[in-house]
């Protein structure tokens, strides 16, 4: 079998598309925060702040602020500010990272996982009403895989 060589107006409608589809995934990705940020499950937590809990409480053991960071998309800086607030708040434990005492590490308090838990329910709920109300399973699953895969995560 043989194939032809790319032409330029082939990269250019490959590119177009491209762009089309990261557009198409912004806009979903906007709307749907917009609909979750005005929802009332937040109990006095901003979404990033709700997206820091999460994520350490999916951690299997403590994390360095490097390692959140990989899954909170705020920068080092506005990270570490917002984990100094939720230090305070006692819903976030900083300790010594036991390999390196030039480092920290972050867990959940109990009052934090409590919380992390009562919001994850409710959040939980809406993303699977505003899923579940556009898309079939396969549909779902089809989305999931693609993500992963833009996303360098891949499932094996």
């Amino acid at each position: 079998m043989t194939t032809t060589p790319a032409t330029a107006s082939d990269s250019r409608t490959r590119t177009r598309l491209a762009n089309q589809t990261w557009e198409a995934t912004m806009l979903a990705h906007a709307v749907l925060m917009r609909r979750f940020t005005e929802q009332d499950v937040w109990e006095g937590l901003s979404v990033r702040e709700y997206d820091v809990l999460y994520t350490l409480a999916k951690a299997e053991s403590p994390l360095r602020l490097r390692d959140l960071g990989e899954g909170v998309l705020l920068s080092q800086p506005a990270l570490s500010r917002l984990v100094d607030r939720l230090v305070q708040r006692g819903l976030v434990f900083r300790c010594t990272n036991p390999d390196d005492a030039r480092a920290h590490q972050l867990s959940l308090t109990d009052d934090g996982a409590a919380l992390q838990r009562q919001v994850g329910r409710a959040h939980g709920t809406a993303v699977a009403e505003a899923v579940t109300s556009a898309l079939t399973e396969d549909e779902m699953r089809l989305l999931e895989s693609l993500s992963l895969r833009l996303a360098g995560k891949e499932q094996s």
